[in-house]
Protein backbone atom coordinates (compact mmCIF):
# COMPACT_ATOMS: atom_id res chain seq x y z
CA UNK A 1 0.00 0.00 0.00
CA UNK A 2 1.36 3.33 -0.70
CA UNK A 3 -0.47 6.97 -0.14
CA UNK A 4 -4.05 6.82 1.47
CA UNK A 5 -6.26 3.67 0.99
CA UNK A 6 -9.85 3.79 1.55
CA UNK A 7 -11.50 0.37 2.51
CA UNK A 8 -15.02 -0.25 3.94
CA UNK A 9 -16.36 -2.66 6.20
CA UNK A 10 -14.21 -4.20 8.61
CA UNK A 11 -13.63 -7.75 6.40
CA UNK A 12 -12.32 -6.02 3.53
CA UNK A 13 -9.76 -3.91 6.47
CA UNK A 14 -8.72 -6.83 7.87
CA UNK A 15 -8.19 -8.31 4.95
CA UNK A 16 -5.99 -5.59 3.09
CA UNK A 17 -4.40 -4.20 6.78
CA UNK A 18 -4.28 -7.60 8.98
CA UNK A 19 -0.72 -7.89 7.91
CA UNK A 20 0.52 -5.07 8.91
CA UNK A 21 0.01 -5.43 12.63
CA UNK A 22 2.92 -8.43 12.47
CA UNK A 23 5.37 -5.67 10.27
CA UNK A 24 4.95 -3.40 13.35
CA UNK A 25 7.86 -4.31 15.95
CA UNK A 26 8.46 -0.76 17.74
CA UNK A 27 4.55 0.12 18.86
CA UNK A 28 1.17 -0.15 18.38
CA UNK A 29 -1.12 2.79 19.87
CA UNK A 30 -4.68 2.90 19.48
CA UNK A 31 -7.55 5.39 20.45
CA UNK A 32 -11.11 4.22 20.36
CA UNK A 33 -13.74 6.52 20.64
CA UNK A 34 -16.63 3.40 21.16
CA UNK A 35 -18.15 0.91 21.90
CA UNK A 36 -17.34 -1.60 19.08
CA UNK A 37 -13.81 -1.03 17.60
CA UNK A 38 -12.60 -3.33 14.27
CA UNK A 39 -9.86 -4.49 16.71
CA UNK A 40 -12.84 -5.99 18.81
CA UNK A 41 -14.48 -7.74 16.02
CA UNK A 42 -11.38 -9.16 14.94
CA UNK A 43 -9.73 -10.92 18.05
CA UNK A 44 -7.01 -12.50 16.03
CA UNK A 45 -5.46 -9.09 15.23
CA UNK A 46 -3.87 -8.74 18.84
CA UNK A 47 -2.01 -11.89 19.35
CA UNK A 48 -0.73 -11.88 15.70
CA UNK A 49 0.85 -7.92 16.37
CA UNK A 50 4.33 -8.08 17.48
CA UNK A 51 4.97 -4.72 18.27
CA UNK A 52 7.43 -4.70 21.88
CA UNK A 53 5.44 -1.29 22.96
CA UNK A 54 1.33 -1.24 23.45
CA UNK A 55 -0.62 1.86 24.40
CA UNK A 56 -3.88 2.29 24.51
CA UNK A 57 -6.16 5.51 25.01
CA UNK A 58 -9.96 5.26 25.60
CA UNK A 59 -12.73 7.96 25.47
CA UNK A 60 -14.29 7.93 28.86
CA UNK A 61 -17.68 7.33 27.94
CA UNK A 62 -16.87 3.88 26.74
CA UNK A 63 -15.00 3.05 30.26
CA UNK A 64 -18.68 3.28 31.43
CA UNK A 65 -19.18 0.09 29.86
CA UNK A 66 -18.49 -2.63 32.46
CA UNK A 67 -16.99 -5.02 29.73
CA UNK A 68 -14.71 -2.24 28.37
CA UNK A 69 -13.07 -1.46 31.49
CA UNK A 70 -12.50 -5.16 32.07
CA UNK A 71 -10.60 -4.88 28.66
CA UNK A 72 -8.88 -1.96 29.82
CA UNK A 73 -7.88 -4.01 32.65
CA UNK A 74 -7.04 -6.89 30.87
CA UNK A 75 -4.76 -5.31 28.30
CA UNK A 76 -2.91 -3.46 30.85
CA UNK A 77 -2.08 -6.35 33.16
CA UNK A 78 -0.70 -7.66 29.92
CA UNK A 79 2.05 -4.89 29.43
CA UNK A 80 -0.07 -1.80 27.39
CA UNK A 81 0.01 2.05 29.25
CA UNK A 82 -3.83 2.30 29.15
CA UNK A 83 -5.41 6.12 29.14
CA UNK A 84 -8.78 7.18 29.22
CA UNK A 85 -9.65 10.53 27.75
CA UNK A 86 -12.31 12.95 28.96
CA UNK A 87 -12.55 14.51 24.99
CA UNK A 88 -13.89 12.70 21.91
CA UNK A 89 -11.43 10.57 20.15
CA UNK A 90 -11.62 9.63 16.58
CA UNK A 91 -10.62 6.04 16.18
CA UNK A 92 -6.93 5.79 15.40
CA UNK A 93 -4.54 2.97 14.61
CA UNK A 94 -0.36 3.89 14.48
CA UNK A 95 1.60 0.88 13.77
CA UNK A 96 5.20 2.07 14.41
CA UNK A 97 6.03 5.39 12.37
CA UNK A 98 5.03 3.67 8.96
CA UNK A 99 1.04 3.27 9.20
CA UNK A 100 -1.83 5.02 10.44
CA UNK A 101 -5.50 3.51 10.81
CA UNK A 102 -8.31 6.15 10.98
CA UNK A 103 -11.98 5.07 11.16
CA UNK A 104 -14.50 7.00 9.39
CA UNK A 105 -18.69 7.36 9.73
CA UNK A 106 -20.95 4.48 8.90
CA UNK A 107 -23.58 7.00 6.72
CA UNK A 108 -23.15 5.16 3.55
CA UNK A 109 -23.37 1.80 5.14
CA UNK A 110 -20.30 0.18 6.17
CA UNK A 111 -17.91 1.95 8.12
CA UNK A 112 -15.05 3.27 5.88
CA UNK A 113 -11.16 3.30 7.29
CA UNK A 114 -8.16 5.06 5.64
CA UNK A 115 -5.19 3.43 5.48
CA UNK A 116 -2.26 5.73 5.53
CA UNK A 117 1.16 5.26 4.88
CA UNK A 118 2.06 8.95 3.59
CA UNK A 119 5.12 9.94 5.66
CA UNK A 120 3.94 13.15 6.39
CA UNK A 121 0.15 12.46 7.17
CA UNK A 122 1.30 9.61 9.42
CA UNK A 123 3.32 12.12 11.31
CA UNK A 124 0.71 14.99 11.71
CA UNK A 125 -1.96 11.94 12.93
CA UNK A 126 0.55 10.51 15.13
CA UNK A 127 0.89 14.45 16.40
CA UNK A 128 -3.01 14.41 17.04
CA UNK A 129 -2.54 11.33 18.82
CA UNK A 130 0.46 12.07 21.13
CA UNK A 131 -2.06 15.54 21.80
CA UNK A 132 -4.70 13.35 23.25
CA UNK A 133 -2.47 11.16 25.21
CA UNK A 134 -0.76 13.95 27.12
CA UNK A 135 -4.40 14.81 28.23
CA UNK A 136 -5.36 11.60 28.97
CA UNK A 137 -5.66 10.16 32.92
CA UNK A 138 -3.80 6.98 33.75
CA UNK A 139 -6.21 4.08 33.58
CA UNK A 140 -5.62 3.51 37.26
CA UNK A 141 -6.41 6.90 38.52
CA UNK A 142 -9.17 6.63 36.51
CA UNK A 143 -10.75 3.47 38.20
CA UNK A 144 -10.73 4.60 41.13
CA UNK A 145 -12.26 7.67 40.34
CA UNK A 146 -14.87 6.30 38.32
CA UNK A 147 -15.81 2.76 40.17
CA UNK A 148 -19.05 4.26 42.15
CA UNK A 149 -20.28 5.99 39.11
CA UNK A 150 -19.86 2.92 36.67
CA UNK A 151 -21.78 0.90 39.28
CA UNK A 152 -24.69 3.99 39.19
CA UNK A 153 -24.75 4.31 35.63
CA UNK A 154 -28.03 1.78 34.47
CA UNK A 155 -30.01 3.31 36.88
CA UNK A 156 -29.30 6.56 36.68
CA UNK A 157 -29.84 6.46 32.79
CA UNK A 158 -32.84 4.54 33.56
CA UNK A 159 -34.35 7.58 35.30
CA UNK A 160 -33.03 10.64 33.04
CA UNK A 161 -35.30 8.50 30.12
CA UNK A 162 -38.30 7.68 32.45
CA UNK A 163 -38.03 11.50 33.40
CA UNK A 164 -38.38 10.68 36.83
CA UNK A 165 -37.44 13.66 39.09
CA UNK A 166 -34.51 13.65 41.40
CA UNK A 167 -36.43 12.66 44.37
CA UNK A 168 -38.06 10.32 42.78
CA UNK A 169 -35.11 8.84 41.36
CA UNK A 170 -32.85 8.85 44.43
CA UNK A 171 -35.78 7.34 46.52
CA UNK A 172 -35.36 4.41 43.90
CA UNK A 173 -31.94 3.75 43.43
CA UNK A 174 -31.07 4.46 47.30
CA UNK A 175 -28.95 7.23 47.42
CA UNK A 176 -29.79 10.95 48.81
CA UNK A 177 -30.90 13.42 46.31
CA UNK A 178 -27.25 15.47 46.71
CA UNK A 179 -25.43 11.68 45.52
CA UNK A 180 -28.11 11.50 42.37
CA UNK A 181 -27.18 14.58 41.27
CA UNK A 182 -24.04 14.24 41.71
CA UNK A 183 -23.98 11.02 39.55
CA UNK A 184 -25.79 12.74 36.92
CA UNK A 185 -23.61 15.48 36.73
CA UNK A 186 -20.59 12.79 36.28
CA UNK A 187 -22.36 11.29 33.78
CA UNK A 188 -23.55 14.36 31.69
CA UNK A 189 -19.67 14.76 32.14
CA UNK A 190 -18.11 11.53 30.91
CA UNK A 191 -20.85 11.81 28.05
CA UNK A 192 -19.82 14.82 26.94
CA UNK A 193 -23.60 15.98 27.23
CA UNK A 194 -25.20 19.66 28.12
CA UNK A 195 -28.45 18.35 28.67
CA UNK A 196 -29.94 15.41 30.87
CA UNK A 197 -31.98 14.38 27.69
CA UNK A 198 -29.03 15.09 25.62
CA UNK A 199 -27.09 12.18 28.33
CA UNK A 200 -30.01 9.89 28.19
CA UNK A 201 -30.00 9.73 24.57
CA UNK A 202 -25.74 9.59 24.10
CA UNK A 203 -26.23 6.53 27.07
CA UNK A 204 -28.64 4.73 24.62
CA UNK A 205 -26.74 5.51 21.17
CA UNK A 206 -23.85 4.27 22.88
CA UNK A 207 -25.35 0.76 24.71
CA UNK A 208 -25.32 1.53 28.07
CA UNK A 209 -28.81 0.54 28.66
Amino acid sequence: MTGVVVVRGEAELYERAGHLFEAATTELACAANALRTWMGTHPKILPRQRASKVRKLFRLSTMLDPAWAEHARVMASHGADVRVSAHEVNETILLDDRVAILAGDESRGARSYSVITQPEVVHGVRSLFEAAWRGGTDLAVHEAEMAELRAAVPGVVDALNAGWTDEAAARALGMSVRTYRRRVAELMSALGASSRFQAGVRARDLGLV
